[in-house]
């Protein structure tokens, strides 16, 4: 098993190292892929370790899984070259998601779908992974009707650049343009702008919530609104989710369809103030859903919060478990 992993220096890429290590994957070769100025740096998986290459290299070596976490231009461009090659790429960025001939993969929902001639599966983005995963057992059970969601991400999900601007602004340190991620300062602050603004007013982070959702639960009729967030943490999403079912529903349940899904955890005990929070998910792979409730303003209803590292499910461990639908027997 080769594996190259494009993109291995950034936040997902050191990731995707944890989660392979973690897991116990079996990887004969490990290709680390970076840009040039990283060429040649040791990468350590298992104990042994491995030299950086470029990407045009590691397409010569013709890895049989390429892990992709080095945004829209470089698997725009390199994607179909490593899939000709033969190797199955999983893509971290947005580029391949809402193609019609590629998949968009959460494994728990719909890794039933790939097949050995997929040679370019589509991670989801971090935001409506952990939405989807928190609504899919419910869908099943009472179908959405419309979801209302708003998000309160941590700057870990805009790379190094900003998390070395939240440090330098909590550190008190001046700043230039060239050191700003973000068009306004982030520490004790709250951002509702992630990505670029489109014309219907709606960001395209928010418009990716509502495409990618439909997508991957294979329902169009779902309606979706989405408003998204950055705020000053590290560590992983929070999500406001309102819910509404074509169905009724009883609590007890909502509880037992989460509790039942693997990869979600439900921590939901208001007497001791237990409810998921974002440094509580740092580092790792679940879903968890609390402060969840019936909306008493309409019927079919439901309200919860949904946490998830987005380094984590949001991004690494995803590809690595799409990688495991090709890897394990």
């Amino acid at each position: 098993m080769k594996l190259a992993i494009v993109g291995v220096t950034g936040l997902v890429g050191s990731e995707v190292l944890k989660v392979l290590e973690e897991r116990k994957l079996q990887i004969d070769e490990l290709i680390p892929v970076a840009s040039v100025r990283s060429k040649g740096k040791k990468i350590s998986l298992n104990n042994s370790y491995w030299e950086v290459i470029t990407i045009d290299e590691a397409l010569e070596k013709k890895p049989n899984i390429a892990i992709f976490s080095a945004g829209s231009e470089v698997s725009k461009e390199y994607a179909p070259l490593f899939a000709n090659n033969g190797t199955t790429v999983i893509d971290n960025s947005s580029f391949w998601r809402m193609d019609d001939s590629k998949k968009l993969v959460v494994p728990e929902i719909n890794g039933h779908l790939i097949n050995k001639e997929d040679k370019i599966i589509a991670n989801p983005n971090c935001s409506t992974i952990q939405m989807v995963m928190a609504l899919y057992p419910l869908h099943k059970a009472y179908k959405i009707k419309r979801i209302v969601v708003s998000t309160y991400q941590s700057v870990t999900g805009s790379g190094k650049k900003a998390v070395d601007q939240l440090m330098k602004e909590r550190k008190g340190k001046k700043l230039n343009s060239e050191d700003m991620a973000y068009p306004h300062k982030i520490d004790m602050n709250a951002i509702p702008h992630i990505d670029v603004f489109q014309e219907n007013g709606y960001s395209k982070e928010e418009m990716k919530m509502v495409s990618e959702t439909q997508k991957i639960l294979n329902d169009y009729t779902i309606k979706i609104t989405s408003t998204t967030v950055r705020i000053p943490t590290i560590g992983g999403h929070s999500e406001s989710i309102n819910v509404e079912f074509e169905k009724e529903f009883n609590l007890e349940d909502v509880y037992s369809y989460l509790n039942d899904f693997k990869g979600i955890q439900v921590i939901d005990n208001l007497s001791k103030n237990e409810y998921p929070l974002c440094n509580y998910a740092h580092g790792k792979d679940d879903v968890f859903v609390g402060r969840i409730r019936r909306d008493e303003s309409q019927p079919n209803t439901l309200n919860m919060w949904v946490v998830a590292d987005n380094l984590r499910k949001g991004a690494a461990t995803n590809a690595v478990q799409i990688a495991e639908l090709f890897m394990l027997p």
